[in-house]
């Protein structure tokens, strides 16, 4: 991680990730980006559909192969580059044959490394194989969720699954949420971890970062009218004044409280429920 002097009362505590010890560039392949519009939480009528998110600095989109079609040829990274879209390191990858791609940074892998696409590829960090071919007690990432259908989860900074079990044509897969699933096993998932582990550690240090980031600020429920939010309204401060936590919209939320849908189509895939709140952290 990366300090500042306290030459501001921000500055004392900021920090950032290490990046000029561990990228390899500082410009983007032009023929792998694209410009795009940033949607901010709106739906296509532009009506607020996720608050908290607006602004930000202009970002340029990198096209990252998340279907990794390109099988049993091996491919070398060339270097390790920062994305503004995502919280993980990507790299610029060229395969055997001259075709180069973005992809998402394992953690061990520098430049110069290799790593191969295949249903016979060895288990080393960055391979990439069927599930049923992945041992239990490996660590996987950029797990796809039906064939051919491009990795899905695990993609953030640090993140893994852990293969748990074997079972029936499906494989049980531990996910960063501590959910455990059941995932089809002839979908495709990289051996290891997301790089930048330490983008966990990152202290914002201020307001203004933050709005660099597209992050707007949250308003305190209690802090509102009673219009506009359940905890709104009473003279002072108030508490909650109810018994269970609310959205703005009167839904049931956090606190250890369900609010997956009953009947949401994927619940017959879910071998354990993830664990939330004081439970999250327990022994499994």
């Amino acid at each position: 991680m990366k300090n500042y002097n306290p030459t501001s009362k921000s500055r004392r505590h900021m920090t950032t990730s290490s990046y000029g010890e561990i990228l390899t560039v500082s410009e983007p392949r032009k023929s792998l980006t694209a410009g795009f519009k940033r949607h901010v939480g709106r739906n296509n009528r532009g009506r607020l559909t996720t608050r908290h998110k607006g602004g930000g600095h202009k970002r340029l989109y990198r096209e990252i192969d998340f279907v990794f079609d390109k099988r049993d040829i091996p491919a070398v990274v060339e270097t390790i580059e920062y994305d503004p879209n995502r919280s993980g390191f990507i790299s610029l990858v060229c395969y055997k044959d001259g075709e180069r791609r973005y992809a998402l940074l394992p953690k061990s892998l520098k430049v110069g490394d290799s790593f191969i696409v295949s249903e016979n590829a060895p288990l080393r960090p960055g391979n990439r194989l069927p599930l049923k071919k992945i041992p239990v007690g490996t660590f996987v990432y950029n797990l796809e969720l039906k064939p051919q259908g491009g990795g899905k989860l695990g993609r953030s900074a640090g993140n893994y699954a852990e293969v748990i079990a074997q079972d029936a044509g499906y494989t049980d897969v531990k996910l960063p949420s501590t959910e455990v699933r059941k995932i089809i096993d002839t979908a495709w998932a990289s051996v290891g971890e997301v790089a930048n582990e330490e983008n966990r550690l990152v202290n914002v240090g201020k307001a203004g970062r933050s709005r660099w980031l597209g992050i707007r600020p949250t308003v305190r429920g209690s802090a509102q009218n009673p219009a506009d939010h359940p905890y709104g309204g009473g003279e002072g401060r108030q508490g909650r004044g109810l018994r269970f936590a609310k959205t703005r919209w009167g839904k049931h939320v956090g606190k250890g409280q369900k609010s997956r849908r009953p009947k949401k189509y994927s619940k017959v895939f879910i071998v354990q429920r993830r664990k939330v709140g004081k439970n999250r952290n327990l022994p499994h």
